[in-house]
This record gives C-alpha cells, structure tokens and sequence, in this order.
C-alpha cells in the first residue's frame, strides 16, 4: 500500500466518527489484525482504491461513510452505538486497525488490550445548540490541537491553556528537548496526556509535511491549528543586513504560509467524511501587523502580510468549513521575548536607541508600559480568551482580533 494511500486512512476514519456524534475522537494505528482482535471490530476493503497512484479521495470518503452508515447508530436516546476499532483491508489479506476512543489514552488503552467493545457516545448532532460563553474554555475540551512554537513564550501560554481546558496539544518547536521537557510537566500536572512534543522548522516545507504526518498518525488528525512561531530582529531600514530581515520573514510570513498550506490540507481529509465539523487555523500576530513599528521593519511587514494571508486563506478554506483568523496580541512585557537579560527586546532597543532618552532596561520597559492605556503588558490568558472565542464564535472568519489592552483599536 502506498504511503501517500495509507496516511490519507486515519483522518478519513476520525471524520466518520466526528460526523456520528458531533464532537472529537482520537484515532490511534494499531498495527496489522491479529487472530486475537474480538468479534466487534468493523472490517472495511479498500483494496480496489489502492490500484493506482491516482488516489480519488473524495470516492474514498464517501466508501467509508457508505459503510459507516449501515451500523446501528440509532440516536432516538439521545446516545449511539459506534465501534471502537475498525480494521481496513489492504493487500495479500492484511488489515491495518485503527482503535477509536473519545480521547488518545482512551483509544491507546483499547489498542493495548485488544478492548474492541462498542463505543456508547452521547450525540449531540442531535440536540439544539444553545450559544453560551459561561464557559467559554470548554469548546477545546478533547480537541486536538498544535501550537508551533509552543516550547516557550507565549507558546507556552497557549500550550498550557489548551491542555488545561482539556485539550490534547502537540506542542511543535524546533527546540523538541524543550517541548518534551515541557509536555513532561504538563502530562505530570495533568493526570492524563495532554501534551505531545514533535519537532518542526516552520520555515522548512518537508519539516512542516513530516509534522503534520506525524500528528496524523499519532492522533487521526486535528481540530485547530495555531500558528505562533515568530521571531523578531530589530533594526533601522538603514542599517539591517538583508539575511536579518529574511530570517524574521521566512519565519513569521512564509512560515505561516506552509503551516496553513499543510494544516488545510489536513483539515479538508477530515471534512470529506465530517462535512459539518469546523476546523481552525489561527495566526497569533501582533499589534505590529496592525501599525507600524519603528525600526522594526521586517517584524512589522511580515506581520501585516499575515493578516493579508489570513484575510485570503479564509475566503478560500471556509469551502471546507475552515475557519482562518488571527489574534494580534500586544507586548508580553514579563516574558522571555521582552525580558530575557542579552536577547530580550528591552535590550535590543536599547542598544538599538529606539526608546529616545532611555538609559536602562527599565526606561524601556517603563516607556512601553505608558503606551498602554490599562498600564500593563499582554498576558498569557488575555490571548487565550482571544482564542476560546474564536474557536466559539462559528460565524466569524478572516479577522484580526486585538488584544492590545487599548493601545491599538479596530477602526
């Protein structure tokens, strides 16, 4: 079978299952059928998919939903009867099984003790949705989420966020030992796995195809996407190196580029067989992509080019219900971007004399706390609810939300 073939299979499945009970499954490979598997397991042929390297997608989808369909998933109790395992025919009589649960450990523990009894699920495709934001951190609970850069920062606010909202996050850095450090601790104050590390370099396409394969295979796919990986080089127009300026760009702007470029891709795999389910990519940006920002050119302009990318993904993807917008956050003041002692920003402007008549760190950092008209830098949480709301609000794509504590208002 081939592997472009073979890794179209666990986000066809997730989306049946998604599209059964209208919330998120995790589906899990699981190898090759064994004569110990029970009874219960749903086995499906695609063999006669798998004779050319021309792979009809949408035909597979709809093969799989057509013998989805045909299960028992009465819903007039309000719950249905899904399998937890099915087993897809492949070539020379081998079947390759795919265990399904409500979450990955749920779906890890059926795999490892060949537990194929049937999923009894609450179905709420079938119950009228009621808007309420008294809760708003619960729409991410049991998604599958990314967050590059999630390492450190404000990715690591995002990360922590989301995990502890109930969402199982793959943390994506270039820095892996510091997202598996990082999942570490957060799959400890947990209780449960809540957080995946894979490597990933957002300026390099084969890096970011790899990533979300990985994701894929690990967990059937994903339900929201938050591109944050950034970096920042400040420098006049007049003094800056070119190879400065492309480092930040090919981060923050072409990064972003083929982080939607594969997270979409993904997410249309899903929408074939889960044609009501809303998927997200979101862009965390900056005040910078909203005014200029003195001396800080490359970091500015490859933010402003992201809102113009997510303005154009958005009217494009929605096609598959995806939704694309970004959170343009003001200045994390207490985090490591800012306040690193020889690397943070307050330093490098400094030196750079962007902050007129500033002697010390603390001129710098006092100068941007009194452009804020609350007084303070952007957190962690303020983000989050930026976040939580976009991920609600179902009616909403191609914006550019503030969080900017005032200093930069929508007009």
């Amino acid at each position: 079978m081939n592997e472009s073939f073979s890794s179209m299979l666990p986000s066809l499945i997730r989306g049946l299952y998604v599209n059964a009970a209208g919330k998120p499954f995790a589906v899990v490979s699981g190898g090759v059928l064994s004569p110990s598997v029970p009874k219960e397991v749903l086995s499906i042929n695609i063999e006669k998919f798998d004779r050319t390297d021309e792979i009809d997608e949408q035909a597979l989808a709809a093969f799989f939903s057509g013998q989805f369909s045909a299960l028992n998933t009465d819903a007039s109790d309000g719950k249905i009867t899904l399998p937890s395992c099915i087993a897809v025919g492949l070539h020379d009589n081998e079947k390759a099984l795919f265990w399904v649960d409500e979450d990955i450990d749920g779906a890890r523990r059926r795999m490892n003790e060949k537990d194929a009894s049937p999923l009894l699920v609450e179905n709420l495709t079938v119950k009228k949705f009621h808007a309420t934001a008294n809760a708003r951190s619960s729409v991410v609970k049991n998604k599958i989420a990314l967050v590059t850069g999630g390492a450190q920062g404000f990715g690591e606010e995002i990360v922590r966020g989301l995990a502890g909202s109930g969402a199982l996050v793959f943390i994506a850095d270039i820095n892996l030992a510091g997202a598996e450090k990082l999942a570490g601790i957060i799959n400890t104050e947990e209780g449960r796995t809540a957080a995946l590390a894979v490597a990933v370099n957002v300026s390099d396409e084969t890096s970011v195809r790899e990533m979300f394969t990985y994701v894929e295979k690990t967990a059937g796919g994903l339900d929201l996407c938050i591109s944050n990986a950034g970096v920042l080089r400040a420098g006049s127009v007049l003094e800056q190196d070119l190879k400065d300026f492309e480092f930040v760009t090919n981060i923050n702007y072409t990064g972003f580029f083929i982080i939607s470029k594969f997270a979409g891709l993904l997410f249309r795999r899903q929408h074939r067989t889960a044609p009501n389910w809303k998927t997200d990519i979101i862009q965390i940006n900056s005040k910078s992509g909203l005014e200029g920002s003195n001396k800080n050119g490359a970091y500015a302009g490859g933010k402003f080019g992201g809102i113009g990318l997510v303005a154009s993904f958005a009217l494009e993807l929605i096609s598959y219900n995806i939704k694309v917008n970004a959170v343009c956050p003001g200045n994390l003041l207490d985090g490591p971007l800012w306040s690193d002692p020889e690397r943070g920003l307050f330093v490098q402007y400094l030196k750079s004399g962007k902050v007129p008549g500033a002697k010390t760190v603390a001129d710098v950092k006092a100068f941007y706390e009194a452009k804020v008209p609350m007084k303070r830098g952007c957190t962690g949480p303020d983000v989050m609810r930026a976040v939580f709301y976009i991920v609600e609000q179902e009616y909403e794509t191609g914006q550019a939300i503030p969080v900017t504590g005032g200093q930069v208002m929508l007009h």
